[in-house]
């Protein structure tokens, strides 16, 4: 209740409530006093509140939230207080204080004034005579049930908390969502709308037809077909236009005129059914005299008619008639005549033969007409040559359209509208949850009541040739309807009259006000403007969209041609009041607890298929029309409007069927066709909480074009409580990037002690039953070298770790620099696969994923195998494309054969300065005077023994790049721990590099005279001399030889199983930069993480060797799971 009240106060609050896009509503009642702290304690002073003091500036007595509830008016500016223009304090408590109506004032005339009208008294004997008794009724039936079934699902939301101005509109948009409730809330704007057009045109059909034909503009007496029906259109556009332009200004000006003369124009309609029925029963005892005059079978045109006779005795001689001299070519009886007009016979019939005559047995049954036709009298014989086309039609009764059954469905239905004009003044209510239902249950009843019993009356006192005689041009031009009425005809004319124009006044009202409304939530952003008015509040630029979209409905000029098209949206309109109030049945949400309980889920089910049955019989095609009006302002709105959190059914659709499909999920792992990565990216944050590697959402929107599960998490060290400010605004920051990066997914921030923790949570716990990652994707670390950034060398192995353990994929992107944005594009180029060791196809499936993304879309995969000394590399291949083929995969192939070789002095060197850095790191710890004598024993032992024999040709002549994107050189970082630890450093710096000679060393190039040079030069030069050593091994120094075998006792120490894999990752990253140097991206399967703790230094050395020298690596270890198969 709290939020249906604090809804209506934000969106019909005045004219300065525009929507603001918040996603979330305040209560009234929560954080509304104000005053210093000072006031606070003096107002509660003496209330026995002490224990709840510090509170109450979240939680008020509930003394205050009761009188501020019971007090509380929804009561928005209505048509009076905008002709009042109240803009001062005192008018406003005026308005709330108001006499409010009830029942009978309040609801059921309104609805009433509203249901009845144009179709009943210009289109209803037409309906009953083209489609029958039992037809109309049929079709009465349907409608009535619809709308009492909508009315019931309406009385159940209407009475489930406040409902303001608006509604339907409101109801639809509060309980089915802002996407649902603007495209329905346009539709019943529109349907409105075109509603005020169909009244303009019976006003001005009843003016021109039956009250001042002669004051038409185009004449059309003596014109046939075409052209008079061409004349008549012209003349309802023209007047039609003219009406229009004068309401219009009736509502600018005046609106209070308009209101004021409501019952006036309900009191004309009543006045005029009264009229109705009391002509029935005197048909009874006197039938009125209103004869047909028919030709063989074919009425005849009365105006102009003397006498039903070809000639008539006057005297002592036979003279002819007017008649006469329509269908012959002159006044004598020996004139040539039309052929049908002479072999027929002339039958004068009682228009109006009674209650009693029986006439309602020829009335039952349909009789369907075609455009032309004649009108024709059942049961009366007629003379006529097939073969001979017709002459003279302009003297008979035609049939203006085309009739069939889902037509006059379509025509009728308007006149079962006008059931929300209760609930649109909820405002004005005294008891609006008690008035609504009983009022507009009541109306539906006595309107159905007057629609059935006209059926039945009409059929049984008017013959059908009356009946289906539209403008009543066989009965002297009388509405069909006015010749059944007593104490005459022109009871009739006038009520139908007044009543069109009243009704076409109160919608030019209505729409407007429901634009404004809709406009003023703010959620569809190209109608704000029209959510300003006058400074009264008056929907000026409301009331002039209305009156151009009326007169498109007054340029179609056609009642019959108007109506379905209303039909349409109100029908769609009741379909979704009953889809909300059947949605919130079956959710059984707590808020709903309407106060009518006589409702349940399958009657708004069984309303809401109706309206959606009716819609495509009114019109098919207009039907698809309404829906994709529809559907493109809820896309509209979905992606542009503004976010409403409303608490609306939709997300507890949401909610019961995210429930629904976890559940399901947990019965099982998905399928290998069904596979995809769902994401856990890991991020880290600087101290701005700004995500450091954004790099890393460009590439999970590239592998995952917005499919499946993202999780984007990151940690911050802390408690709970210190740090939950903190988390929101990382949060808020990675939703931002999230949404810049259009990654589609969910944001995680975790607040733990320490960093190890908290990203274990993250791998641990993200993801909600079956929707969890199966892939973890985390940068690969930088400046893991450093001693300061040895925690997060940790960090890392301990997610590669925890990715084995929980048989998660893993995806270690290196030099994530250097990868491209969303808005780069790739002209040429390959995306290299080496295939080492089989994961479940993540190396195959990961390339194709990326090529679907416009960034890589041209690069060619190609796909390199390595072959050892005892495969078979040609069948390997065949091999291979053969797997590719039914993978369908398009790649290249090529399988590289990698010869066992001795392992050179290169690779023991760099696996000695590898262990010697492991243990000066490991040792980091020591005390002072420990530390440096740790150290200085193990400089000692290598001083002598470090020299770069035979470096491979294929090795980068280069020092080391921690990120060759980034182009920093380890150097600039290590300035402060090269000053403080001047021996350790070199050992360090070798761990990539030569270490650097010191001039003692048996291994310098340069003698003691050398000029000083910086360490990086002599790094540079050592670096050169070894490669060029390499290069010419003839002129290499056989000092050096030696120097290499008396190294043999320091390297008979060395781990064996390092030397081989320093060996093995040395000679694969050989291949790989000979291969894919200038490929776009390299993925290779990533090696397994150490089982001990004590090697993870060397384990980072393995990956930095086996990736050196590559632009951009993707490093990929499987889950354990095949995810990509050969089969359909």
């Amino acid at each position: 209740m709290l939020n249906n009240v604090s809804d209506c106060e934000e969106v019909e609050g005045g004219a300065h409530s525009q929507g603001d896009g918040n996603p979330k509503e305040s209560s009234p009642f929560i954080n509304s006093s104000g005053g210093s702290g000072v006031e606070k304690t003096q107002q509660y002073d003496g209330k026995n509140m002490a224990l709840f003091e510090e509170e109450m500036d979240t939680s008020p007595m509930v003394s205050s939230l009761l009188s501020s509830l019971a007090n509380y008016s929804n009561l928005p500016q209505g048509s009076k207080e905008h002709e009042e223009a109240e803009n001062n304090e005192e008018a406003r408590k005026k308005v709330v204080q108001a006499p409010r109506m009830g029942t009978v004032m309040g609801v059921y005339l309104p609805c009433m004034q509203n249901i009845l009208g144009v179709i009943l008294f210009l289109r209803m004997t037409w309906l009953v005579g083209v489609g029958g008794v039992l037809g109309t009724f049929l079709i009465v039936f349907m409608c009535c049930s619809t709308t009492m079934l909508t009315a019931i699902s309406m009385s159940a939301i209407a009475t489930n908390g406040v409902v303001p101005a608006g509604g339907s509109y409101y109801m639809i948009s509060r309980s089915l969502g802002p996407e649902f409730g603007g495209a329905v809330g346009i539709c019943f704007y529109l349907g409105t709308t075109f509603a005020g057009a169909m009244y303009i045109l019976g006003c001005i059909e009843i003016l021109l037809i039956y009250i001042a034909p002669h004051a038409a503009i185009f004449q059309i007496e003596g014109l046939e077909g075409a052209e008079a029906e061409a004349g008549m259109l012209n003349n309802m556009r023209v007047y039609g236009t003219i009406v229009l332009s004068f309401m219009a200004l009736v509502v600018f000006v005046g609106v209070k005129y308009v209101n004021k003369l409501a019952l006036v124009f309900l009191a004309c309609v009543i006045l005029s059914i009264l009229a109705v029925y009391a002509g029935v029963i005197k048909t009874a005892f006197e039938p009125p005299d209103f004869p047909v005059c028919v030709l063989g079978n074919r009425t005849l045109f009365s105006k102009g008619l003397d006498i039903c006779a070809k000639t008539i005795d006057r005297g002592n001689g036979t003279v002819t008639t007017k008649l006469w001299r329509f269908f012959c070519d002159s006044e004598f009886l020996n004139a040539t005549c039309d052929e049908y007009f002479a072999n027929n016979n002339l039958t004068q019939l009682q228009g109006i033969p009674g209650v009693t005559s029986g006439i309602i047995s020829e009335n039952l049954f349909s009789t369907f007409m075609e455009k032309n036709d004649f009108l024709q009298k059942r049961g009366l014989p007629a003379v006529e040559d097939p073969d001979t086309p017709p002459t003279n039609t302009n003297r008979y009764v035609l049939a203006d359209i085309t009739s069939f059954f889902t037509l006059l469905v379509g025509i009728y239905f308007p006149s079962v509208t006008g059931i929300m004009a209760g609930s649109n003044r909820s405002g004005d209510l005294q008891d609006a949850q008690k008035s609504i239902p009983i009022g507009t249950i009541l109306a539906i009843s006595t309107t159905s009541f007057i629609y059935m019993s006209s059926v039945i009356l009409f059929g049984a006192c008017v013959d059908g040739v009356v009946l289906r005689d539209k403008f009543g041009e066989g009965v002297n031009g009388n509405l069909v309807i006015g010749t059944l009425a007593w104490p005459s005809p022109w009871v009739i004319v006038f009520g139908s009259f007044f009543s069109t124009c009243g009704a076409g006044l109160q919608s030019l009202t209505g729409a407007p006000r429901l634009l404004q409304a809709i406009a003023r939530d703010g959620i569809i952003p190209f109608l704000r403007v029209f959510g300003h008015g006058k400074a009264n509040g008056e929907p000026t630029w409301a009331l002039l969209l209305t009156a151009s979209i009326c007169e498109i409905g007054i340029i179609i000029a056609s009642l019959d041609a108007v109506a379905p098209i209303l039909s349409m949206f109100f029908l769609m309109c009741y379909m979704f009041v009953n889809l909300a109030c059947a949605l919130q049945t079956l959710l059984r949400t707590p808020n709903w607890r309407p106060r009518f309980k006589y409702y349940h889920w399958a009657l708004s089910f069984l309303g809401m298929s109706l309206c959606l049955s009716l819609m495509f019989i009114c019109s098919w095609y207009y039907a698809i029309v309404a829906m994709g009006i529809a559907g493109c302002i809820y896309k509209y709105i979905e992606f542009c409007g503004a976010e409403k959190e409303w608490g609306d059914g939709i997300r507890g659709i949401s909610l019961s069927a995210a429930r629904y499909a976890l559940m399901r999920l947990e019965e099982g792992p998905p399928h290998t066709k069904n596979w995809r990565p769902q994401i856990l990216v890991l991020v880290g944050l600087d101290e701005e909480q700004n995500v450091e590697q954004p790099r890393l959402l460009s590439l999970t929107n590239q592998l995952k074009a917005g499919k499946g599960l993202t999780i984007v998490g990151s940690c911050i060290v802390g408690t709970y409580l210190n740090n939950h400010p903190q988390a929101q605004r990382a949060e808020q920051s990675l939703r931002k990037l999230m949404e810049t990066e259009r990654v589609k997914g969910f944001s995680q921030v975790v607040i733990s002690s320490n960093l190890r923790d908290a990203t274990s949570h993250l791998v641990q716990a993200g993801g909600l039953g079956g929707l969890r990652h199966n892939t973890v994707l985390v940068s690969f670390p930088k400046n893991w070298r450093q001693a300061t950034d040895n925690q997060q060398l940790g960090n890392f192995i301990e997610v590669v770790r925890e990715t084995t353990a929980t048989s998660l994929a893993l995806l270690v992107p290196k030099n994530i620099g250097a990868y491209p944005s969303n808005g780069e594009r790739f002209t040429e180029g390959h995306i290299d696969v080496w295939w080492i060791v089989h994961d479940g196809g993540m190396l195959m499936l990961l390339p194709f994923l990326l090529r679907q993304h416009k960034v890589w879309k041209k690069c060619k995969m190609r796909i390199f195998t390595v072959a050892q000394m005892d495969d078979n590399s040609i069948q390997m291949k065949k091999d291979l494309i053969t797997f590719l083929y039914h993978l369908r995969l398009d790649a290249e192939v090529e399988v590289v054969e990698m010869h066992e070789s001795d392992i050179s002095a290169y690779t023991y060197e760099k696996t000695l300065v590898m262990e010697q850095r492991s243990q000066i790191l490991k040792e980091m710890h020591l005390t002072k005077n420990e530390r440096e004598r740790e150290i200085q024993s193990i400089t000692d032992v290598s001083r002598g023994s470090i020299r770069r024999k035979n470096p491979p040709s294929g090795h980068p002549q280069k020092t080391n790049l921690d990120e060759s994107a980034g182009g920093s050189v380890e150097k600039p970082e290590e300035e402060s721990f090269r000053l403080s630890r001047p021996q350790q450093v070199q050992l360090i710096q070798g761990m990539n590099a030569t270490p650097v000679p010191t001039p003692t060393s048996p291994t310098c190039p340069t003698s003691l005279s050398t000029p000083a040079v910086s360490p990086g030069e002599v790094v540079q030069r050592t670096w050169s001399d070894a490669v060029d050593n390499a290069k010419n091994p003839s002129v290499a120094n056989p000092e050096g030889i030696r120097d290499m075998f008396s190294m043999k006792p320091e390297w008979e120490n060395l781990n064996h199983s390092n030397v081989r894999r320093m060996h093995h990752a040395q000679k694969l990253n050989e291949v790989i930069v000979r291969k894919s140097q200038d490929a776009k991206l390299v993925l290779l399967n990533m090696p397994g993480p150490p089982k001990n703790r004590t090697g993870e230094e060397n384990y980072m050395e393995f990956l930095e060797v086996l990736t050196e020298g590559l632009n951009r690596v993707l490093l990929v270890r499987g889950g354990g799971r095949e995810v990509i198969t050969i089969y359909s």
